[in-house]
């Protein structure tokens, strides 16, 4: 029997392009057709099998090094994750009850008070929580030892399985340097103070004592190269600090988390993720050759803030579902699908209600659970996760000529890149070529803000403070040059 597709001829790339070109009517392919991405490499409008013919690592598989297919074998599962603000410990506790039997299985418990971090408060927050059903995430402006001490001394008088207890204790003091211009210690304690962290967490093998939030590079207008780069630098930076302070170089990178921004740009997110897991198993193959097969990178992904609006809010819905399923296509470990109205108010029970069904209905309704990297073989998809990582790896190279992350912090280095982008990004939303919906494109000049609009929340005010050590990043949103406009104009709000 002849197959049906035998029945037409192969057709070459090169007839491809000139039947394109026909169309066309003389204009010119490349301005037309060929997309030049924010990061500065091309993209092109189709692509075939030819075009992975000589990608390294195409035929590995899903688990298997340097994990470009991801980290899992047998499904595409991750952990659906819910922050908790604690400033009650026992009502904390309550929510996060409450919210486990709604679909959640990673909890984020950010802690308000640091000083209010005590054996009795901790016993209240994990009261009745199983803790090897759980991943626990604890995020604290100080007292990460006390945290995982805390944790520890539970785990004991609760009887659980120090084996089977997941989650992270947000340490990270690059990005608080970065954020802030400052640290409450010299550099050189606080990397003494992370390798106490890491040791006292040795008994809890599969929690992660730092986390490196590569979010606010997202959130500071930085594309997904800049992102990808200086993240992995940061990583490379710990895994240096680490291993001077006599851990292994398998045990420092056992221990780091990285947490990803993930964009509405669909398909370069996704091969974002898979570029990530590459770079870094090229990174901890580096500082331990030949024995970095089983370090993989555990990636938790959060839903951008940068193209938020306060205006036309449902919006953010349409770009978190997006963005979050960029985010598990691409294999993140477990995921935050922010609700739509974080950025400018506190999120209540429905809008926190309607973010965890984002993620359940992808789940439980559309199966994106079931196939381990779902975008292996694309020929576009696999094209991009090569252009990312080329580019992101040269641009790790450019910082470890310099002197690594933190020296290149220190001079300012990393704030030009990401104040450069950030201006290119914002000049492209005033003149139009990158579209936020409803706010540069087909804005509801008759609606009216939100209520219960926290300016504070929604507009960062810069550091200003005296005995900074660094020039701090600037956190912001693409939107809010209009969103100022609007309220002082519609709602004689001052800003």
């Amino acid at each position: 029997m002849k197959k049906l597709f035998d029945q037409f001829p192969p057709v070459t790339t090169k007839e491809w392009k000139d039947k394109i070109n026909s169309d066309l009517k003389g204009a010119d392919f490349n301005k037309k057709l060929v997309w030049r991405t924010n990061e500065g490499f091309d993209v092109q409008p189709f692509y075939r099998m030819e075009d992975i013919d000589n990608l390294m690592y195409i035929n590995s598989l899903p688990g298997e090094f340097p994990y470009l297919r991801g980290t899992k074998v047998e499904n595409n599962n991750w952990l659906v994750r819910q922050n908790i603000e604690v400033t009650n410990y026992s009502i904390a506790n309550r929510k996060a009850l409450t919210i486990m039997m709604k679909g959640i299985d990673s909890l984020g418990f950010i802690i308000d008070d640091p000083e209010s971090i005590n054996e009795r408060n901790f016993d209240f927050l994990l009261e009745r929580i199983f803790l090897g059903g759980v991943e626990m995430n604890f995020q604290s402006n100080g007292k990460a030892k006390e945290i995982i001490d805390l944790l520890i001394n539970y785990v004991k008088k609760s009887h659980s399985d120090p084996g089977k207890i997941r989650g992270a204790i947000e340490a990270d003091p690059l990005s608080r340097l970065m954020v802030n211009g400052t640290l409450c210690i010299p550099h050189e304690q606080g990397f003494d103070y992370l390798a106490t962290v890491v040791k006292s967490s040795a008994s809890l093998p599969l929690f992660r004592a730092i986390n490196i939030n590569a979010t606010n590079f997202k959130n500071a207008g930085a594309d997904i190269v800049e992102e990808l780069a200086f993240a992995v630098s940061m990583g490379s930076e710990y895994l240096s600090q680490l291993t001077r302070r006599r851990l292994s170089s398998a045990t420092a990178a056992s221990k780091i988390r990285f947490s990803f921004g993930t964009g509405s740009n669909y398909f370069p997110e996704i091969a974002k993720l898979r570029a990530a897991r590459l770079l870094w198993s090229v990174v901890t193959n580096g500082f331990n050759p030949g024995n970095s097969g089983n370090i993989k990178m555990d990636i938790h992904c959060v839903t951008s803030k940068w193209n938020k609006s306060i205006y036309d809010p449902y919006v953010n819905l349409l770009r978190t579902q997006t963005e979050a399923m960029s985010a598990i296509l691409g294999g993140t470990d477990s995921l935050t699908v922010e609700p739509y109205d974080i950025v400018f108010r506190n999120p209540d029970e429905f809008s926190e209600r309607i973010a965890r069904n984002q993620q359940l209905i992808l789940k439980e309704e559309a199966y994106f659970d079931k196939v381990a990297d779902p975008g292996a073989g694309s020929y576009y998809i696999e094209n991009l996760t090569n252009q990312i990582a080329e580019n992101s790896w040269k641009l790790f190279l450019e910082i470890e000529d310099k002197g690594g992350f933190l020296s290149c912090l220190e001079s300012g280095w990393i704030q030009r890149k990401l104040s450069e982008s950030a201006s290119g990004r914002i000049s492209d939303i005033r003149s139009g070529k990158e579209i936020l919906l409803g706010t540069n494109r087909f804005p509801d000049l008759n609606e009216k803000a939100p209520s219960g609009i926290d300016l504070a929340r929604a507009f960062k005010s810069p550091v200003l403070q005296s005995g900074l050590e660094i020039e701090p990043i600037k956190l912001f949103r693409g939107s809010e040059e209009y969103e100022k406009l609007r309220l002082r104009t519609d709602e004689g709000v001052k800003i």
